[in-house]
Order: structure tokens, then sequence, then C-alpha cells
């Protein structure tokens, strides 16, 4: 019964986050009083032991808010394993904006038809957040999106470290093409510099004209005789 009892207060314990450590005092040889969570040595006088009861941090919960706002306007990532560059940066944008969020790689016929079905299309990466959707990544769309919802701005939440996840099982790239089945097309992320003030390509006008040191096409009088001309005639 006593040990029966004593198990139970354990496990309340364990279950309540309680931890409890004994603590040891005593006097050594020099006459100096020591502590520690260890028995002290042979030869210690003056041994006394404590029980000490701590508590096991709790763990880091979810504000309230992005609690409902996951409930209300719950954010998906739309990915694929073929695609690098511009999921990478999908999810780099939602993991550095503490966004959580729900990855669902698309690679057969069932997460094809789920993607079609949400996006009208079948391109990743694709942010849908409640029914809104972003088709590619673009860092100025995905904010729009996640300040439409309500979700704090960015640097308000810690960030995430979501990575991404392992191609799932029956993946084969090869077979799906060899069956002729459509598949999710990654886009390219739109992060390119557009054309400038410096950006000549495409710009196209009349040819030079002839000018000071181009003497192409000049005409005038012939040379008369001179000193540097053509021999003047001797008589």
């Amino acid at each position: 019964m006593i040990l029966r009892a004593f198990l139970l207060v354990l496990i309340a314990a364990a279950a309540s986050g309680v931890v409890q450590a004994q603590q040891y005092r005593w006097v050594d040889q020099n006459g100096k009083t020591q502590f520690s969570d260890s028995p002290p040595p042979p030869g210690a006088k003056d041994v006394r032991r404590t029980n000490i009861t701590t508590a096991k941090p709790a763990p880091a919960q979810q504000p309230f808010e992005v609690a409902r706002l996951q409930k209300d306007f719950p954010v998906t990532l739309y990915t694929s394993p073929p695609c690098k560059e511009g999921c990478e940066l999908a999810r780099g944008a939602l993991n550095k904006r503490g966004v959580p969020f729900k990855e669902v790689q698309v690679f057969d016929p069932d997460t094809n038809e789920e993607l079609k079905r949400v996006s009208g299309a079948l391109e990743v990466p694709t942010l849908l957040v409640g029914r809104s959707v972003q088709r590619g990544f673009e860092q100025g769309a995905f904010d729009a999106l996640l300040d439409s919802a309500g979700y704090p701005k960015a640097g308000i939440l810690p960030p995430l470290t979501q990575a991404a996840p392992s191609p799932p099982e029956g993946y084969v790239p090869a077979a799906a093409r060899d069956a002729g089945q459509s598949a999710a097309q990654p886009v390219k992320p739109d992060v390119q510099p557009k054309a400038g003030p410096y950006d000549s390509s495409g710009v196209s006008g009349p040819p030079p004209k002839p000018g000071q040191y181009d003497p192409s096409g000049l005409t005038g009088p012939p040379p008369k005789p001179g000193k540097y001309g053509l021999p003047a005639e001797t008589k």
C-alpha cells in the first residue's frame, strides 16, 4: 500500500509538470559549509538533506489571436517534389513571418485534383489563405494575402523552422510522365528586375548620320594646286 501511494504521488507530480530534487548541505574538513545535489563525501559533518520542488517550464503556446486565425483562415502551401526555387522561397517567407501553415505536396491524381479545385490551375507554389489564392511566389502578394486575413506583420511572431517534407511514398516522376498524366508545374518566382532607364534591350532607332569624323559619302571640289596639293605647272 505504501509503495502504491508513493507511485501515485510520482505519477501525479509528472503529470503536473512538477519535478522534485534533493539538495545536500554539509560542513567539510576545513569548516566551510557546502551545498550540492549529490551526497557529500565521507567525513562530512552536519549533513542535512532537503527536497526542492521545481516546476517544468510550460511549453510555448501560440497567441490566442493566431489560434483563432488558424481556425478561420487556415494557411495551406501547395508544393511539389520537383519544385525547388519558388517553393523554397514561399516556405521561407511563411517561416520568416512566423505564420503556421500546412504543406501539401502535389504529386498524384488526387492531389492534382485538390489543387485544381482550390486554385483553378495546376501551378506550384500556390498559397491558400482561407479561400483566397495566390499562384506562384511573389512576396508582396503573399504579404497582402496574410494581411487581409489579419495575421501579424513580419517581425511580431517568432520565426518558424518548418522544413521541406520528404518526397511522398509512391512518388515516381518518370511513371507519371510516361502515363501522360498532367502534373502541377512549378512557376518561376517573380524576382527578376524589370527594364529601367539603363536597359537598352529592344531599343531601335535610325542609323547614325555621318558626322565630323565620318567622311563617308562626303563630296566636294577637287583640291586646287598648291603647296601641299597638286604640283603647279612649270613654265
